[in-house]
């Protein structure tokens, strides 16, 4: 598991939710989350190996909320180790490339994965990432949001380059979470107690640069 994102200074929260985001390889997730985390491009990327894992607390209506985000390595060999940080998750932030029609072709089998595996009422929303490369669409919005329909999931398009929309993704399934909470369809999370899996060993080789 890697860890970059420094710790800072623990507020008094309301409630911790945990976060997973999934997709293809190479889709942007690591992007997406340092994005959110740090408010700004990710300098050099590279694949990630086995797990990353950040925070952030943030103000969500009335509610001081800590985000628990892993960001699980793509790359289907360390796949099984990934699905072990599912369990317990309430939102799942599922990424694919618009540039690349096989990761899109890939998102029955992400939100497949993502309910079979975390929480029973998780909330998804499905991130059509790299929305800053127009020339190299490959994917178009009503086709994704057509898909998306389909597999009732909420859907946005994303840059983790520029920040479009980055925030709203995951504002999209925090407020649905809390509307969950609210209505009696999903047990408050006021104490939670983060899961935390044995470390695994990973067969690292040295990483790959990625585009976000």
């Amino acid at each position: 598991m890697q860890d970059f994102y420094p710790k800072k200074k623990e507020e008094q929260v309301d409630t911790l939710f945990k976060f997973i985001i999934v997709g293809n390889a190479s889709s942007g997730k690591a992007c997406l989350l340092h994005y959110f985390i740090e408010g700004k491009p990710k300098q050099n990327s590279t694949y990630t190996i086995g797990v990353e894992f950040g925070s952030k607390i943030e103000k969500v209506g009335s509610k001081l909320v800590k985000f628990q985000i892993w960001d699980t390595a793509g790359q289907e060999r360390f796949r099984s180790v990934a699905r072990t940080y599912y369990r317990g998750a309430v939102g799942a932030v599922i990424v694919f490339d618009l540039t690349n029609i096989d990761s899109f072709h890939s998102l029955q089998n992400w939100v497949n994965d993502v309910r079979e595996l975390a929480n029973k009422e998780v909330c998804i929303v499905v991130c059509g990432n790299k929305s800053d490369l127009t020339d190299e669409r490959a994917v178009q919005s009503h086709e994704a949001k057509r898909q998306c329909e389909s597999l009732d999931v909420e859907y946005i398009e994303t840059s983790a380059l520029t920040g479009e929309n980055v925030n709203e993704a995951f504002s999209i399934i925090t407020k649905t979470i809390l509307q969950k909470i609210e209505n009696n369809q999903m047990e408050p999370i006021f104490q939670p107690r983060p899961f935390t899996p044995k470390p695994d060993q990973f067969d690292i080789d040295k990483p790959t640069k990625c585009n976000c």
